[in-house]
């Protein structure tokens, strides 16, 4: 009889078998952070930008799981893309105000 033996690893809190040192990931609340940064408010993808970062580093150096990788990246990169289109839109108000001032000094 053959005697087979698995090695053993410790069981987590909600009964399966993995490591409990690893942080769980947050790629879903990234990702929707960077969406309504885009549609909404810039802020949120302040801080989509800054989690997705911070998430993205702690996965590469083991302390995050990697599961959600990619929805973390692409929330990461909502979050970019909200606040450059917030700074554009920023950037075209500050101009047609200041050209609107000088077309109105001008007596257009």
């Amino acid at each position: 009889m053959q005697d087979s033996q698995q090695p053993m690893q410790p069981a987590t809190a909600a009964g399966t078998t993995g490591s409990s040192s690893m942080l769980p990931g947050r790629g879903g609340a990234i990702l929707a952070l960077g969406i309504i940064g885009i549609v909404f408010c810039f802020i949120t993808g302040i801080i989509a930008w800054v989690m997705g970062k911070n998430d993205l580093r702690e996965m590469d150096s083991g302390l995050r799981d990697r599961m959600d990788y990619s929805l973390t990246k692409a929330g990461m990169i909502c979050g970019m893309v909200s606040v450059a289109v917030w700074a554009l839109g920023l950037l075209w108000m500050v101009f047609v105000l200041m050209l609107t001032g000088t077309l109105g000094m001008l007596g257009c």
